[in-house]
């Protein structure tokens, strides 16, 4: 469907998957915020759409992983937009090397997860005044593989890039699930493939190796954003919620994503972190 004087949000939109689907949205006619850590970078992606589409592009700079950050960004964006008819919580990221931020969190778990949960909940007003906002949550398949180590969330006993990762992204399931019971609107999560962009950039030894040896038989970051850019703007999609999609179709997400009561106690641990009033 066309989105002529629609206003939409991606995250991680500097490049990769995010810059597609901020291309792909603004194709569509929609104004189109881009959030970018590197101002260079996010500066470019956006001039890009403007050159290929016309259309309006509009630049924030937080870092994601920072709660500071992302309430600052959050002011930005109402003063911006009034109404919110499109948030892509995209950003993401996997690291080899455990790091707590300034919050107190290991870095994957407040990048991955808690920045979807604070962003979402600092921009309800501007979602609630668009007619029909959607929200689309970037998961992937590797939370199939994940738990939710309520022992060591952080991962200060034991640390692994793919755990902490697979964990995360199962919280973005299970925020997905239990916020979509909780929303007038609809949201959504999705699995865009496994694709050749800098996602794990900041990886080194065996897995940074890896990374670089099928990174060139992996999908590109066009082909990436097709399910994101579907969950958003499929017209069949309006008031579907609470789903998870990957090559643009609705399937199952793993039994342990569909648990509520595991939904509900991450629910309530992502609020605490994130210092959300019940």
């Amino acid at each position: 469907m066309r989105l002529d004087g629609r206003t939409a949000l991606v995250t991680g939109a500097s490049s990769g998957i995010g810059a597609e689907t901020a291309l792909g949205l603004a194709r569509l006619g929609a104004r189109v915020g881009l959030v970018g850590r590197d101002r260079e970078r996010t500066e470019r992606a956006a001039a890009h759409l403007r050159r290929e589409t016309g259309g309006a592009a509009d630049v924030f700079l937080a870092d994601l992983s920072s709660q500071a950050e992302i309430r600052r960004l959050a002011d930005e964006v109402r003063a911006h937009y009034p109404a919110l008819d499109l948030l892509v919580n995209n950003a993401g990221a996997i690291f080899s090397e455990r790091h707590v931020t300034a919050d107190g969190i290991e870095r994957t778990w407040a990048l991955d997860h808690l920045a979807y949960v604070l962003l979402t909940h600092e921009l309800r007003r501007p979602l609630e005044a668009a007619p029909r906002a959607r929200i689309v949550n970037l998961a992937s398949a590797a939370h199939t593989r994940g738990r939710i180590d309520f022992d060591d969330l952080g991962g200060e006993r034991r640390y692994a890039a793919m755990k902490a990762y697979a964990q995360a992204k199962l919280g973005n399931v299970l925020f997905t699930y239990a916020l979509a019971r909780r929303l007038a609107g609809t949201v959504n999560a999705v699995h865009p493939g496994v694709v050749a962009s800098d996602f794990a950039k900041n990886t080194r030894g065996g897995l940074g190796f890896a990374w670089s040896l099928i990174r060139p038989f992996l999908i590109s970051t066009e082909a990436g954003a097709r399910t994101s850019l579907h969950v958003a703007t499929a017209p069949e999609l309006d008031g579907v919620s609470g789903r998870y999609f990957a090559k643009s179709r609705e399937t199952a997400s793993s039994a342990r994503s569909r648990d509520e009561a595991l939904q509900e106690r991450v629910w309530a641990l992502s609020r605490r972190q994130t210092g959300i009033e019940a």
